[in-house]
């Protein structure tokens, strides 16, 4: 058994309780059993269709409290409203079932991470929405008729870069924001191109770089944010240099970067106990990077977290 919370909208969290009702199942328990409610009248309490609920119950998302044994009718405790209440607001923003039942099996870890997932998801959509919503609104304001004109032509994709030129911009931007990050007294127009530099390096190792590239040009744009004191985006691109060096196992050195990345962001964030969390663990793995170099450069950022 265990305890599961999530915060919804306007401050509000629901706070419930689940247990193995069958294989693969999950099941709300509740300390009192409170009065049996039938499916029509819970479906019109929650804002569940009947439908939905007998398809909850065959999933094993929401399962009803009690089954007629001669009927099939099916009943809901009262105390499962919350529990219904989450599905309703998840199923409002469009969470698929399957990333719901995960959800509701996981860690708080894995429930935030699965949200996260879900909004770029929707954040991808969105964009290519907009794309629609434009080509739209360009024919209708060129008074363009698809039937007698034929295709709207939109611009076309940018031209490819040979491969060379790709790693030579990567590399060149990577150092050009090292440059710009060691500067005294940056103006605002430099600080700007710091931020495009450091994601221009990034996009062209995309296309031609190796994960350790693409794990270390997050790792730079964590830096950048971080020294411009911008949490958000400082722990959203250190969370996917972390991510990165995980997933594709780089070592102990892109590892203990990660976690020194995730540290220095949370410092901006005004987070002490992730500091500290991320420094223990940065210098785990500190410890295990064989080349003397390398573990100088960790521990030189480490130690500059530790003032």
């Amino acid at each position: 058994m265990s305890r599961l919370s999530l915060d919804l909208p306007e401050g509000r969290r629901v706070v419930f309780v689940t247990e193995s009702a069958r294989p693969g199942q999950a099941r709300y328990a509740h300390d009192d059993q409170g009065d049996l409610v039938p499916i029509g009248k819970f479906a019109r309490a929650t804002g569940l269709s009947v439908g939905a609920l007998r398809h909850y119950d065959e999933i094993g998302l929401l399962i009803p409290e009690a089954v007629d044994a001669s009927t099939g009718y099916r009943y809901y405790s009262t105390s499962q409203f919350d529990l219904a209440a989450v599905i309703a607001t998840l199923r409002e923003l469009e969470v698929p079932l399957p990333a719901i039942a995960a959800m509701m099996a996981g860690s708080r870890t894995q429930r935030d991470r699965a949200l996260a997932d879900h909004l770029a998801r929707t954040e991808a959509a969105a964009t290519r929405l907009q794309r629609l919503a434009h080509r739209l609104r360009m024919a209708i304001v060129t008074n363009h008729d698809f039937l007698t004109d034929g295709e709207l032509s939109m611009p076309r994709p940018p031209f490819t870069l040979d491969p060379d030129d790709e790693r030579r911009l990567a590399a060149t931007l990577f150092n050009h924001t090292w440059t710009l990050l060691e500067k005294a007294n940056r103006t605002v127009a430099e600080d700007d191109e710091m931020i495009h530099s450091a994601h221009a390096s990034r996009a062209h190792w995309g296309v031609v770089g190796t994960p350790m590239h693409y794990a270390r040009g997050e790792w730079q744009c964590a830096r950048v944010y971080s020294v411009l004191g911008r949490s958000e985006p400082a722990l959203y691109h250190a969370d996917r240099c972390l991510t990165l060096s995980v997933e594709n196992d780089l070592g102990p050195f892109d590892l203990g970067c990660g976690h020194e990345a995730m540290a220095r962001a949370y410092r901006v964030a005004g987070r002490p106990d992730k500091v500290a969390e991320h420094l223990e663990l940065a210098n785990e793995q500190s410890a295990l990077i064989e080349d003397v170099e390398d573990r100088k450069i960790l521990d030189a950022d480490l130690e500059s977290l530790r003032g």
